[in-house]
């Protein structure tokens, strides 16, 4: 039996997706499976070459593992959705919309807070060398990845909760390909004053005060960095940041472009911003991530090495 909101005659919703053309729908199946293949493959082998070297046993790749295993989950919460759509109806049911923008908010912030967790990792890595191995113990690791994943899961309930008292009972069609709160709020024909309180309020503080950590940890770093004499050891200092600052600043760009705006502005433009953070962003990192890293590539060989002559041998 399908669960509804009591208050709301509304018990499906229709995603009008990326494009409402036939033609399109079969060219976007193959693009978006592509990319979905590819992230999850990219993905799993970053988390596979982690696990598997024990030189990559530090705490920043400790960390990437789990931004590689949340973008995966953020992935799978998205575009799956949008391949069934692309090929039949393109309803979804309340419950499950309301379960799909739950786990949206809640893996993006996921993403959003070890972000900066990794920024504290490179922080103390060049500016506070000599405590690094004292300050970054595991057991604290362990407690800045929880801290994460639960503060991130609290803010994405209590705004699904506050959603979840709305009333729809005229238009279910959202102009989106995913179920975010912007569009589904417009769709309410109750009063959101009490849910746009909470996001002009408490969601700025969650979104952008990760994004301010981040800077002051980058500010510092850049800092320590010019202090070094050699131009050897400010380019290994650098390189060791590239990376994360590459995929810092494709998440937050296009993260601020959609979110730290009016509710009333939140229009069709926005999807391409919206594509960005939530499924090209979790693609591109492993590229960007071993790209730039010669650790993390000689991980990928081994592990791919490994593979081989497991392979030869059977």
């Amino acid at each position: 039996m399908e669960t509804v909101n009591q208050t709301s005659s509304v018990s499906e919703f229709i995603l009008v997706g990326l494009s409402s053309r036939p033609e399109d729908q079969k060219p976007l199946f193959i693009l978006f499976l592509m990319i979905y293949l590819i992230t999850i493959t990219g993905n799993l082998l970053i988390i596979l070459a982690i696990h598997s070297d024990s030189q990559l046993q530090t705490p920043m790749y400790f960390f990437l593992s789990f931004l590689s295993f949340t973008d995966i989950c953020f992935t799978t919460t998205i575009v799956p959705r949008m391949l069934v759509n692309f090929l039949s109806e393109k309803t979804i049911s309340y419950a499950e919309c309301l379960t799909q923008m739950y786990f949206i908010y809640a893996l993006g912030n996921t993403d959003s807070f070890l972000l900066a967790v990794m920024a504290f990792d490179r922080y103390v890595a060049i500016c506070d060398p000599f405590h690094y191995v004292t300050t970054m113990s595991h057991h604290r690791c362990v407690l800045l990845v929880a801290f994460s994943c639960s503060f991130a899961h609290v803010h994405s309930l209590l705004h699904t909760l506050l959603l979840n008292r709305l009333t729809f009972c005229d238009s279910n069609v959202i102009h989106h390909f995913l179920c975010d709160l912007s569009p589904l709020m417009k769709l309410s024909c109750s009063s959101t004053f009490v849910n746009e309180i909470v996001i002009m309020t408490e969601g700025p503080i969650v979104l952008v005060t990760p994004f301010l950590f981040i800077t002051f940890s980058y500010m510092r770093i850049l800092i320590t960095v010019l202090k070094i004499p050699s131009a050897a050891g400010k380019r290994k200092a650098f390189s060791t940041c590239g990376s994360h600052l590459t995929v810092v600043i494709l998440f937050y760009g296009s993260i601020f472009y959609v979110y730290l705006q009016p509710l009333s502005t939140y229009t069709v433009q926005d999807h391409i911003a919206t594509l960005v953070y939530t499924v090209l962003s979790s693609m591109l990192n492993p590229f960007i991530y071993s790209l730039r890293n010669k650790d993390l590539k000689q991980g990928l060989r081994k592990l791919m090495g490994k593979r081989k002559s497991q392979a030869a041998s059977s």
